[in-house]
């Protein structure tokens, strides 16, 4: 709150935030203080989820304007190297990316963004769904190197607020059936809100009969497994659980090693992928919130002005609800 208002360079511009949600990524740093490889090291502002007004541009900016609502797209190549050439801008070593050290985040009343990763949002498209724009590209990212398609059927270990994208992204894409796993009956509860064909509640089941389990409510063997979790077990379940010839995505991140049945996914010709944050997705997930495709406003369960930003990042560590979202504007009023 004390640094001064930044002033955008030519190809920037200047927002005034509205709507930021917390992601567990930022617990975690807040926690932690590292994730992997990347340290804090320094003070660091958190938040990545988000949207806001555009209040000044940058000499060099057209196609935004004071006054236009935008979603704001964390990652920003740094430089046109051979992942940008070849449309997999995410995957470049340099990228600049909102709260990941030694960059700062924008839960804050001001933020400067490249121009070119900011997207306006329609009318009909509130700046909360515009902020749920960064988790739901996890989603269409994930789905989309899965390969879902019409017909399909569909495994998400995990129903946290990522299970739940790809449960309404693989939906919208065409999957006939979607089971979900997760402890939580609270959160299997919100996985059928938003568009679960089936729910199995985890306890202390071997992956083996978690895998069985899955089978028994799809009637056969997923097509596709997007594994959400990170924990081992869970990845276990993930490979005995998808049929020969599928499609394991690994979406959620654990432990740096991890032991799997290697041997069973090889022999069956599950290809297992991983994925590394998202690209080009938003004009992609503004296209299905206009048009009303999608419905994701039922993932925010808790809302917090920015002054209680501590209660904010308290409740999500509790694990309550499922998307907590930070008001930045004290001037807005809407509900």
């Amino acid at each position: 709150e004390t640094r001064p208002i930044p002033e955008p360079g030519p190809n920037e511009v200047l927002l005034r935030m509205h709507s930021v949600g917390i992601c567990g990524s930022d617990v975690h740093y807040w926690q932690h203080g590292r994730i992997g490889d990347f340290v804090v090291k320094d003070p660091m502002v958190l938040g990545h989820e988000a949207s806001g007004t555009v209040v000044k541009v940058g000499s060099g900016v057209t196609h935004l304007k004071p006054g236009d609502r935008v979603a704001i797209e964390p990652g920003v190549p740094r430089e046109m190297d051979e992942f940008c050439k070849t449309g997999r801008y995410n995957l470049s070593p340099t990228i600049f990316f909102c709260a990941t050290p030694p960059d700062d985040g924008n839960l804050c009343r001001y933020y400067k963004h490249s121009a070119s990763y900011c997207y306006k949002l329609p009318d009909n498209v509130t700046f909360e769904e515009g902020a749920l724009i960064e988790p739901l590209s996890v989603g269409i990212h994930a789905c989309k190197r899965a390969g879902v398609t019409l017909g399909c059927k569909v495994f998400v270990s995990g129903s946290g607020p990522i299970g739940l994208v790809n449960v309404i992204v693989a939906k919208m894409m065409g999957a006939a059936a979607v089971v979900v796993t997760d402890l939580s009956a609270s959160r299997l509860q919100k996985a059928k809100e938003v568009g679960a064909d089936f729910t199995v509640q985890v306890k202390n089941e071997t992956p083996q009969e978690v895998a069985s389990k899955v089978e028994g409510v799809l009637g056969c063997m997923p097509d596709i497994t997007v594994e959400c979790t990170g924990v081992q077990a869970c990845i276990q379940a993930g490979i005995y659980a998808t049929r020969s010839g599928g499609t394991l995505v690994l979406v959620g991140l654990g432990p740096e090693m991890v032991t799997v049945p290697i041997v069973n996914a090889a022999v069956r010709e599950v290809d297992i992928r991983g994925i590394f944050r998202y690209c080009n997705t938003w004009p992609v997930a503004i296209a299905l919130l206009a048009s009303k495709q999608i419905n994701v406003k039922p993932l925010v369960t808790h809302r917090f002005p920015l002054e209680k930003a501590l209660e904010a990042f308290e409740t999500t560590k509790r694990g309550e609800g499922v998307k907590v979202m930070l008001k930045c504007d004290p001037t807005d009023q809407s509900p």
